[in-house]
């Protein structure tokens, strides 16, 4: 599967590829600490595309990376959808502890964006990491 890089690690915008361009989608209070990308012709839950943490080095926007299999998976709940992101591991460091501190903050960070600019409550939950994925995830090609 191809996967593309939207959001460098310990970035503090997050973006969005609409097209062939990035988008700035909106300022985080907390950078992120993982690269964060896509699952390039895929569709998830929210319509949208499978969303990949990849652990390793920092990566620029549009680095692409073929993978036949994800490592993990973090399961978190976004705008009341159930929307997961997968996790591939590269090298470095991935203390749990501490990325689930950062998926909690982030769910309470979402809470707020949605209850200031969209003027509506929604669910948002960090719910977990699970490993191996292999036994949750289908390779969507």
């Amino acid at each position: 599967m191809r996967i593309v890089i939207e959001t460098p690690k310990y970035s503090f915008l997050k973006y969005r590829k609409v097209g062939s361009q990035f988008k700035t989608e909106f300022f985080s209070p907390i950078p992120t600490l993982f690269n964060y990308g896509f699952v390039d012709g895929s569709l998830s839950e929210d319509g949208m595309e499978i969303d990949v943490v990849v652990i390793g080095p920092r990566m620029r926007k549009d680095t692409v990376i073929e993978r036949f299999h994800f490592d993990g998976i973090v399961r978190f709940v976004d705008d009341s959808v159930q929307d997961n992101k997968y996790i591939v591991y590269i090298e470095g460091h991935f203390p749990v502890i501490l990325f689930s501190f950062y998926f909690r903050l982030y769910a309470l960070f979402k809470f707020f964006l949605y209850l200031l600019f969209k003027r509506k409550i929604s669910k948002c939950r960090f719910e977990g990491i699970e490993f191996p994925a292999s036994n949750y995830v289908q390779d969507p090609e």
